[in-house]
């Protein structure tokens, strides 16, 4: 088959299309023909590499992908060829005490498709049979791959860790990015008010047609004073951050008395000084 690889960690002409072994299932195990994936930053992260990342080279990049079943292994129920399907990216054994709790991201051999495994930048690709879904039939294989890897990320920070509650206050930096802009969708659903950031004008106007109540050019303007504005001096339940070191001081400061922080990223930088006095103090968590 053919497939977009890399040999080696560098920039975009580390890239090139080769031609690879076909990925064969194996008993619990679905291989998917690719019709659609899309690009996270991820893909750059892991194509430009970090220290501790131990890959099989050449590596195949492509968390998030949509397509029809190719071949089914012979344990796997309920798919059939032909199946219009989406995947969900990250990978466990099934059978340790967090997978039985359904806390599969903290399986220890978990793992995210184009990250630690091969993933679906090519015309094939396998995967364990419980990470197969039905793609929903209103949407295109297109749409259908933007879907899994941030959206069950901004769910599982806002809700299964920051327990999101109806009538919060949220505060979501970079709504024009992936995760971003699920976590304003996945707030509105549970009728929380939505304060987000963004770098330019055109990106907070998209934020408002997603449903952001409340957007700041954090370009422009300090965003943790203009949040106490916002919120009449009384802060923001939860802070969905991702960003990194960059807004994290600010992030601590944005938050209200029992405040959570939550974070999956460190875009801008990972390393970041606290004053841990403002943590116990105002009752705040970092999750």
């Amino acid at each position: 088959m053919k497939a977009v690889v890399f040999r080696k960690h560098g920039e975009l002409d580390a890239l090139e299309i080769a031609e690879v072994e076909d990925p064969v299932p194996g008993p619990n195990e679905v291989r998917v023909a690719v019709k659609a994936v899309a690009l996270n930053h991820l893909d750059i992260w892991v194509r430009r590499g970090w220290p501790g990342l131990n890959l099989e080279l050449p590596h195949i990049l492509g968390s998030d992908i949509a397509g029809t079943v190719d071949l089914v292994g012979s344990e796997v129920r309920g798919l059939k060829k032909g199946d219009e399907v989406v995947i969900g990216p990250g990978t466990s054994c099934g059978e340790c005490d967090a997978c039985d709790r359904g806390e599969d991201n903290r399986c220890s051999q978990y793992a995210i498709l184009g990250e630690h495994i091969p993933g679906g930048y090519a015309e094939l690709v396998v995967v364990p049979g419980q990470n197969v879904f039905p793609k929903p039939a209103a949407l295109s294989f297109e749409e259908a791959a933007c879907l899994p890897l941030v959206y069950t990320t901004a769910w599982g920070m806002l809700v299964e860790q920051g327990h999101l509650r109806r009538n919060e206050t949220v505060l979501i930096h970079a709504g024009g990015s992936g995760v971003g802009s699920a976590a304003i969708q996945i707030a509105k659903s549970f009728g929380a008010t939505v304060i987000t950031t963004a770098s330019s004008d055109e990106k907070l106007e998209k934020a408002k047609q997603l449903g952001a109540d409340h957007t700041i050019n954090y370009v422009e303007e300090n965003f943790s004073k203009r949040v106490w504005e916002i919120t009449e001096k009384k802060g923001v339940e939860i802070v969905f951050e991702h960003t990194g070191g960059e807004t994290f001081p600010g992030s601590l400061k944005s938050l209200a008395i029992g405040g959570r922080l939550v974070t999956c990223g460190a875009t801008t930088k990972p390393k970041v000084e606290i004053d841990i006095r403002l943590l116990f103090a105002r009752h705040l968590s970092i999750i």
